[in-house]
């Protein structure tokens, strides 16, 4: 691994914790290049929610490249964005009664951000954001300014401006009625606060430590809004695709956000690609004022395709990754209740889940435990205290099984020492 060392930059991360070669994945599964499988309870940051090199996704790729389709082709048109376009709009946006008008921002979720952020404001003319305590949006500076992870933040090297956090859900555990300081602040004409353009949130704040909103928290923010003619940004890059069981994380609360961002699983193969979805109203854009690049790379075109046909034709993967999340749900219960003393808790929705340790030491040393016994789960949060778990929303009963194993010998190796 000496390359690595000697010519990869200092920033990399994941490599620190997983200190190995991966060579081959399929499914759950990851194997390094000795061989050795690793249950994959990461799942690419939620960008593999198919699981790896699904078969059906990998051969519409295949097929599509073996014909010599286009790979490269900004905002022309295309057959695959044709084809995807019209299954998206027939499998996800049509049946959810949701009209909105796609943008192909870039690549990645950052991008989809940056443009739901530059929307806001030139609709509005506003310039001030309202985010969240414990955020994460994405690395770049648009994003950053409306992320709250102090490290992160730290890494832009200029003032972070024109966002004002409040209070997530459960931020002050229950002690105010939500909204309260909020609504103060907008009401208030010496609060100083400027007028907002738009509001941007998570259903759950995965990065900021598996925080899921309640539904009536997210509803109640919709309101909030739409009362005080501010947009609503719903960032669904790493939840949306499924992650909480419905295609989008907002669907359970009944809203329907202004503005959507996705990226990650929307390709389906771990492809780059990323959407900001938007009520046609607001489609003001002038021709080339916002692109990129790499706004348009067909082979994501034609895997996200295929995978909202293969599941998103019906109801099976939203009601599979429900009960799976109930079986996770109760077994970290059966822990939270084994270890009192250790003052753990149980968070998430559907296949985003966790447990909250103390401290960053104690859930990092279980992932560790957790490596050393085949498998991949990352901590997040804003000390790292919370494992965190993004399994394939395709993994299988029995991985699920064995996963749930691991854990529970890995949080006993730790807490019992």
């Amino acid at each position: 691994m000496s390359i690595f060392e000697e010519l990869e930059s200092e920033v990399r991360s994941y490599s620190r914790g997983w200190p190995v070669v991966f060579d081959r994945a399929q499914g759950s599964w990851l194997h390094d290049e000795s061989g050795k499988p690793y249950l994959d309870f990461f799942a690419g940051a939620g960008a593999l929610n198919y699981g790896h090199n699904n078969p059906r996704l990998k051969q519409a790729l295949i097929d599509y490249i073996q014909r010599d389709g286009v790979t490269h082709a900004l905002d022309m048109f295309t057959v695959a964005k044709r084809d995807f376009l019209q299954t998206f709009r027939d499998k996800v946006l049509d049946p959810r009664g949701l009209g909105y008008k796609v943008v192909f921002p870039g690549p990645g979720g950052a991008n989809a951000v940056e443009a739901a952020l530059k929307l806001a404001r030139k609709v509005t003319g506003r310039e001030s954001v309202i985010n969240f305590t414990n955020a994460f949006h994405g690395m770049t500076l648009g994003a950053l300014s409306v992320t709250g992870n102090s490290m992160k933040r730290g890494g832009a090297g200029v003032p972070l401006v024109h966002a004002t956090p409040m209070p997530y859900d459960k931020y002050f555990d229950g002690a105010m009625p939500d909204f309260l300081y909020f609504e103060k602040l907008l009401q208030d004409s010496g609060s100083g606060l400027n007028e907002p353009a738009a509001v941007i949130v998570e259903g759950v704040q995965g990065e900021g430590g598996i925080n899921a909103a309640r539904l009536e928290w997210l509803k109640g923010l919709d309101d909030l809004c739409k009362r005080h003619n501010i947009l609503l940004i719903l960032d669904d890059v790493q939840m949306g695709c499924g992650r909480t069981g419905p295609f989008f994380s907002f669907e359970d609360a009944g809203i329907t956000p202004d503005i959507v961002c996705l990226s990650k699983s929307i390709s389906g193969y771990g492809l780059p690609m990323a959407l900001t979805l938007i009520k046609p109203e607001l489609d003001v854009w002038e021709p080339g004022e916002h692109n990129g690049t790499f706004r348009g790379i067909s082979p994501a075109f034609v895997t996200a395709k295929e995978a909202i046909d293969a599941y998103w034709s019906d109801d099976e993967l939203e009601k599979s990754t429900k009960a799976k999340g109930e079986r996770i749900a109760s077994a970290f219960s059966g822990i939270v209740e084994a270890y009192p003393e250790a003052n753990l808790f149980a968070k998430g929705r559907g296949l985003a889940r966790g447990i909250e340790f103390a401290n960053g030491d104690l859930a990092g040393r279980v992932c560790a435990e957790a490596f050393a016994r085949g498998l991949l789960m990352e901590t997040s949060g804003p000390d790292g205290e919370v494992m965190k778990l993004l399994p394939p929303l395709t993994l299988t009963d029995d991985e699920l099984t064995q996963g749930l194993s691991i854990i529970d010998e890995s949080i006993k190796a730790v807490l019992t020492k």
